[in-house]
């Protein structure tokens, strides 16, 4: 019986536990599961195992394991995105920082939606994936691959891991769910936090009030488990470059935490940071906050890296990439100004 069916990873990966019934026949591990899971293909299941991210009690198995009257298994398996309209290749350019038979890497620019939605059915990240592959030898029988297994707010800019088959995406998929994948944000955030660096924990879920929103619910009765790492870089005065690892992959988290923290990111519309939250009640000021605004229309979030061990080698990829011009122009202009 399937016990436990959660999404996680902002649902780009889906989590099962089942418990194997007494009376269960002896069966192969790879044709039990198809059967159990909806919509899920025996090849799907077969790269799940090769890639470790099933596991019979506690151990890896192979597909050929047969399964136990009583066996606890556990699956997480890449979720395909839900298809509410025909997903259509366009050109759109994608800066590709290393790519491979398995996988790639790129820099996501601020203001490219992921993946189709309500109000973006194209122009997406999504859409310009399934053009790039069209030209690439990455499908099977005729299949195209977007690859997702994590993803990026629409304003957020930085780093993102794509798979280009079904084992890299298994394999990456386990390791966001084990949370060994390395992930280093930089956030311009309102006011100095009074600690130079530590961890925000909170259970993250839906605001009651706005559905678009996430609360953090410092109890653990409602949302998910999450978890923050930061480190103030730099002190401005009314602002702080912050540095934030993520040890969980909630949607929003950094901007959540950070606002439960009291330090909403700056020009986050959606967490309070578009008005003047720290600072003097001076014209001077005021304007001076603006302009700031200008130049980042959006708020100040940027995935600066990401870690991960690679699929096929085994071997651990770490991608850098330079904080995004938009927020480095309004840093070196809080510089200027704490000076002056």
């Amino acid at each position: 019986m399937i016990q436990e069916n959660e999404e996680l990873e902002d649902e780009l990966f889906e989590h099962h536990r089942i418990t194997v019934d007494a009376g269960q026949k002896m069966v192969r591990l790879d044709q039990f599961l198809t059967d159990k899971i909806p919509n899920a293909t025996r090849t799907k299941i077969q790269a799940a195992i090769d890639a470790a991210g099933v596991k019979v009690n506690s151990n890896a198995v192979k597909s050929s394991y047969k399964v136990k009257p009583l066996d606890e298994i556990i699956i997480s398996l890449p979720q395909p995105p839900r298809a509410e309209t025909e997903l259509i290749p366009q050109p759109i350019p994608l800066d590709i920082r290393y790519e491979d038979d398995h996988l790639l890497v790129l820099y996501k620019p601020a203001g490219l939606v992921v993946h189709p939605a309500y109000g973006n059915w194209d122009g997406t990240l999504v859409n310009g994936l399934i053009y790039h592959f069209q030209q690439l030898p990455t499908g099977r029988n005729g299949e195209i691959r977007p690859g997702l297994v994590h993803r990026i707010d629409k304003d957020t800019s930085g780093l993102m891991v794509i798979a280009k088959t079904d084992y890299a995406m298994s394999h990456l998929a386990r390791q966001f769910f084990e949370h060994t994948i390395e992930r280093t944000y930089y956030a311009l955030v309102w006011g100095e936090p009074k600690e130079e660096e530590g961890t925000i924990t909170g259970h993250i879920g839906r605001s009651s009030r706005d559905r678009k929103v996430m609360d953090v619910y410092p109890d653990g009765e409602q949302g998910k488990h999450a978890v923050t790492h930061y480190k103030v870089l730099r002190y401005l005065k009314y602002v702080s470059l912050v540095q934030c690892n993520l040890e969980t992959g909630r949607t929003h988290q950094i901007r959540a935490h950070m606002r439960y923290l009291g330090h909403p990111l700056f020009n986050d519309s959606m967490y309070g940071g578009d008005r003047v939250v720290k600072g003097t009640v001076f014209t001077r000021y005021r304007q001076f906050v603006e302009n700031c605004f200008a130049l980042c229309p959006r708020q100040a979030l940027h995935a600066k890296s990401i870690g991960f061990e690679h699929p096929a080698t085994g071997e651990w990829m770490q991608f850098d990439s330079e904080l995004a011009p938009d927020i480095q122009a309004v840093i070196e202009k809080w510089e200027k100004y704490v000076q002056d």
